[in-house]
């Protein structure tokens, strides 16, 4: 235990809880502590039921794990199909009327599918890529709007053995080009465009820029989408409707190796080369599949469950496309944004199909505050009975908002961490079993070891630190493609024998974890590591601010100051030195920012992740770097003018 400083402050204390309620406990999968119990014993016996009881082999592994510091395989010698798991084992057992998927487009088209008609899909289109030459072990990426082909074209390459890299449709021509020529990718599935904000946004001229210097490509299957006409290279461009037209229902499942590599997933940083993150098949599946089940607490034959992810994301891989078919759900696909034609899009789709489960990310919860209470308020949301957060560290009022408005007060809410690099969810409550805490995501699952070490990397008991994990597990990356000694610089470099990925964590007095983000995301204030996600906390728990982001502007006196962008609630007004004190009464002076800019909005990607590289180039008057990926970049030029206009601190 480290009696020294904390490595990052522990600033912000938060005292209510939220033990599950009797009448959720009542048909909840896990009520008391026997996983946790049983993990602890031995965490590979776990690991190992667990795939034994959740996934179909056709060949049984002979070894559970085999750990050779920082590479592991698992379920050594098994064979399995993931493809036959998500769909094949649902029909043959009678459930192929039941749907997989309700589609509902932007535009207000929708789709059921059925897992029949997903199966159906899938087998056809696994034959249109083997007639395009594509086998076991070539790449395939997909670079597709929100719509059922982009889970047919992975669960497709799944079937067949070929690895998917699938890339988000927001991303650049260059940033399509760099993942493809990296993987060596041999078909490109893309769309003619998808729709976004009531208007198609065009996805084939992207792809035909990237493809000017991707010798590795030999064809491009295009899905009719969006419905705009655009170039089709012959020879090389075919329609996604023509070549399913003609292809053979049937598609045999082949029987892969547990390590054989799954999927390409690339982690966009803002500088250096996209590292493409590897996950293999038996490990991946068991521990998405198992994680799906017992944080969702999902009773397939009752819930509807909607993640609002893309699948260009890894919570899109794991918890729309391969835990939830994995485990038979039935569940939500939304193709656009959450305000188009109105602010209250999400409840409209919630109450539509009696979504049980909804999953989102924090960005969007505190969106939603901005827009107020009024705009669910005009829905039934009463079939909601579980919330979940995903995507960075969700602050205590948004926690609190999430709880009273979205959930009437009476649904747990699943806080998750994870990674892309770790495959699924690594802490989380179990929502029948679990004390929740606004803002924490509580303890790690079963299965899964985790501690916060100092900077000497000794163990931290309370306070803040380094969040560590200590042994393997399942989901985990299997490495970085192309580059094993990146993977082993990047990972388990810091601290000898653990995995480590850049985020700081706190433990409170009673052992729960709070995630404090990235630790490139510290500042250092007059000596204090003082983590931007408390000071934001402390800001949107003003009942005039929405959101907030914060960041570390050099400063002569101090090293770093903090600089905060407030987006207030709609209609309301705030004063700067009232919000710097109520930061100061919150969780100390030193906390206190700067300056503050007031703004409508704040500059996110399209996945809603807020760009803070971006606001310290605007508060140390920097020159931007790329904004490509940006939802809206006049953003940025807005928070420019202010930031020159805005008067000096004292």
């Amino acid at each position: 235990m480290s009696d020294k400083h904390d490595a990052i402050d522990d600033l912000l204390l938060e005292r209510r809880k939220f033990p599950p309620t009797e009448s959720f406990k009542k048909d909840a999968h896990v009520v008391g502590t026997h996983l946790y119990d049983e993990a602890n014993t031995d965490y590979e016996a776990f690991w190992a039921r667990q795939a034994a009881e959740l996934v179909e082999w056709t060949e049984p592994w002979h070894t559970v794990c085999e750990w050779e510091l920082p590479f592991a395989k698992w379920f050594i010698g098994g064979k399995l199909n993931v493809s036959w798991n998500c769909l094949d084992r649902h029909v043959l057992a009678g459930r192929g009327d039941k749907v997989a998927l309700h589609f509902e487009g932007e535009p207000g088209d929708t789709r059921t599918v059925t897992y029949a008609a997903l199966l159906d899909e899938v087998q056809r289109f696994a034959n249109v890529l083997k007639g395009l030459g594509v086998g076991r072990g070539d790449r395939v990426n997909i670079y597709l709007p929100m719509i059922p082909e982009a889970a047919v074209a992975m669960l497709a390459c799944a079937r067949i053995g070929a690895a998917h890299s699938v890339v988000f449709g927001g991303f650049s021509s260059q940033a399509l080009a760099d993942r493809i020529n990296d993987a060596e990718a041999k078909v490109l599935v893309t769309a003619d465009g998808g729709w976004r904000r009531g208007e198609v946004f065009p996805l084939k001229p992207q792809a035909d820029e990237a493809l000017r210097d991707t010798p590795s490509i030999t064809a491009v299957v295009v899905v009719r989408r969006g419905g705009i006409e655009v170039p089709m290279t012959r020879g090389r461009d075919h329609w996604w409707h023509d070549l399913m037209a003609g292809a053979d229902p049937v598609c045999p499942a082949e029987p892969m190796d547990a390590e054989q590599l799954l999927f390409l997933l690339y982690t966009s940083g803002t500088t250096g080369k996209p590292k493409g993150i590897m996950h293999t098949t038996g490990g991946y599946l068991t521990h998405v599949t198992y994680t799906h089940k017992y944080v969702f607490d999902i009773h397939p034959e009752t819930d509807v469950y909607w993640c609002t992810a893309d699948v260009g994301w890894v919570t899109g891989h794991s918890y729309i496309v391969y835990g939830p078919l994995s485990n038979g759900a039935t569940q939500v696909m939304y193709e656009g944004v959450p305000n188009h034609p109105g602010n209250d899009r999400m409840w409209q789709i919630v109450e539509k199909y009696g979504v049980t489960i909804f999953y989102t990310a924090p960005t969007a919860i505190r969106t939603y505050m901005k827009w107020g209470i009024e705009e669910p308020a005009k829905h039934d949301l009463s079939s909601l009975r579980l919330l979940g957060s995903v995507g960075e560290p969700i602050n205590p009022e948004a926690w609190m908002w999430y709880h009273e408005h979205i959930g009437g007060g009476r649904c747990p809410i699943v806080d998750t961490w994870w990674q892309t690099e770790t495959g699924g969810i690594m802490i989380s409550p179990l929502p029948g079993a679990t004390t929740t805490k606004p803002g924490s995501a509580t303890f790690p699952l079963p299965g899964v070891g985790a501690e916060v070490l100092d900077d000497e990397g000794r163990i931290v008991t309370k306070g803040g630190g380094y969040l560590t994990l200590t042994h393997p597990w399942p989901g985990m990356l299997r490495g970085i493609w192309g580059d094993p000694q990146r993977y082993t610089d990047t990972y388990w470099s810091r601290f000898a024998g653990r995995y480590f990925a850049g985020d700081g964590a706190k433990l409170d007095d009673e052992g729960y974890l709070w995630l404090l983000g990235r630790v490139d995301d510290v500042m250092n204030v007059s000596g204090h590591r003082i983590s931007t996600t408390e000071v934001e906390s402390a800001l949107v728990s003003h009942p005039s601010v929405a959101e907030a982001a914060v960041v570390g502007a050099n400063d002569a006196t101090t090293g770093q100051a903090i600089i905060a962008y407030v987006t207030l609630v709609g209609g309301a007004s705030a004063d700067e030195q009232d919000l710097r004190n109520h930061v100061a009464r919150e969780i100390g002076a030193i906390a206190k920012p700067k300056t503050i800019y007031f703004t409508p909005d704040l500059p996110k990607t399209r996945s809603g992740k807020i760009m803070r590289r971006l606001l310290r180039d605007v508060a140390e008057g920097r020159n931007l770097g790329d904004t490509t990926t940006l939802a809206d970049a006049s953003v940025v030029n807005e928070l420019q003018k202010r930031a020159a206009e805005a008067p000096t601190e004292d």
